[in-house]
């Protein structure tokens, strides 16, 4: 219905009371205002009345003789056929009218000596309130369909970069890898050839060679690092328990995965933004935090995947605000996008936990 209907006194009223005498006098103190207005003498007879006619608005007696208000209310919601309501009390019953109210009346009128001159006001009113109830339902549902839409696009940019990341990652192994590997075994060769009658340049060749090694093992875990988690739904673990290895081999780091029982992913997207949340947080431990001790938790628990992951580093100083920084930021992003959440935790000196929690119906 257009709001301008709405807005103009043309708008249909239907009258629900089985006082005829009132009833006729409410349709003409309605018309009079310029409202196209009916009534009814029962229950039955306006479901019959609604099934052929409509209506913007109703003015209901709570206390017809066949059915009684709040369940007229109810049936015709059931069939179908709701209709935004006024309720009509009697004097003493306005306990009821309220309740009625906290059941979506727009208002209600008691039936005292001012009633009739009443009533076109708190129809005007009603009208208005409908009209803002409706406006207020749009721009939720607007402003829904946008953030189903910014979360579309989200998702897009996200699945594209890591699109990317893993065809990079792929071309890293299949192609550099492959060339740095074979350039070894070349290398390799060569310092058999020059081991019996130039020794100096073998040495040389060996020293080449201990550089084409690293860099073969540099390159792997670099290829790897861009495309970590397998489709299978078992990747995650085996991601994580890959990023641990290699993060336990950088100095003193005691790097630990904790899973008590198989956490299975079908969903690769959902995978792969709990890895990078990890990745980045294991980074950051790194990086900043100087942690000597990081542990990477993944569990399931009340219906939602669980990622958790503490370090014993320098934690936030009090002059950063906890959760800042463009890499937090993609974090929560990442949370966002699976509809989940991500909490950060942190004391300065006292590490950083990082908490994301993801609906199961999301993976």
């Amino acid at each position: 219905m257009a709001a301008d209907a709405l807005s103009s006194s043309s708008a249909t009223v239907l009258v629900v009371d089985d006082d005829q005498g009132l009833s006729r006098l409410i349709q003409k103190a309605l018309r009079r205002e310029g409202f196209t207005a009916a009534a009814v003498n029962s229950g039955k007879e306006a479901i019959l009345w609604l099934a052929r006619n409509r209506a913007e608005l109703m003015l209901l007696d709570l206390k017809l003789q066949d059915i009684e208000g709040k369940e007229l209310v109810d049936h015709l919601a059931e069939i179908h056929r709701a209709v935004p309501f006024i309720v009509i009390t009697g004097q003493g019953d306005e306990r009821v009218a309220v309740d009625m109210m906290k059941r979506g009346a727009l208002d209600y009128l008691v039936k005292d000596v001012n009633f009739l001159q009443f009533v076109p006001e708190v129809v005007r009113r009603g009208l208005t309130r409908m009209r803002e109830r409706r406006r207020l339902a749009a721009a939720e549902q607007q402003l829904a369909a946008s953030q189903a839409a910014l979360r579309r696009s989200h998702e897009e940019v996200l699945a594209i970069s890591e699109y990317e990341q893993r065809r990079f990652g792929q071309d890293l192994h299949d192609g550099l890898g492959q060339h740095l590997t074979a350039i070894q075994f070349m290398c390799h060769s060569l310092r058999e050839d020059l081991a019996a009658e130039h020794p100096l340049l073998e040495a040389q060749a060996a020293k080449i060679s201990e550089f084409l090694r690293e860099t073969v093992v540099q390159t792997r875990a670099l290829s790897h690092g861009l495309a970590p988690v397998k489709l299978e739904a078992g990747g995650l673990m085996e991601a994580l328990r890959e990023l641990v290895r290699t993060t336990g081999t950088i100095g003193k780091v005691k790097c630990r995965f904790r899973c008590a029982t198989p956490v299975l992913i079908a969903d690769s997207a959902v995978a792969g933004h709990l890895y990078r949340i990890a990745q980045e947080t294991v980074n950051n431990a790194l990086k900043h935090g100087h942690a000597r001790k990081i542990e990477i938790e993944l569990s399931k628990c009340d219906e939602a995947l669980r990622l958790r992951i503490s370090d014993d580093g320098k934690g936030f100083p009090k002059s950063k605000k906890t959760g800042t920084g463009i890499g937090l930021e993609v974090m929560k992003h990442r949370a966002n996008v699976m509809g989940g959440t991500l909490a950060i935790e942190s004391q300065p000196g006292e590490g950083v936990t990082v908490d994301c929690t993801v609906p199961l119906k999301e993976t």
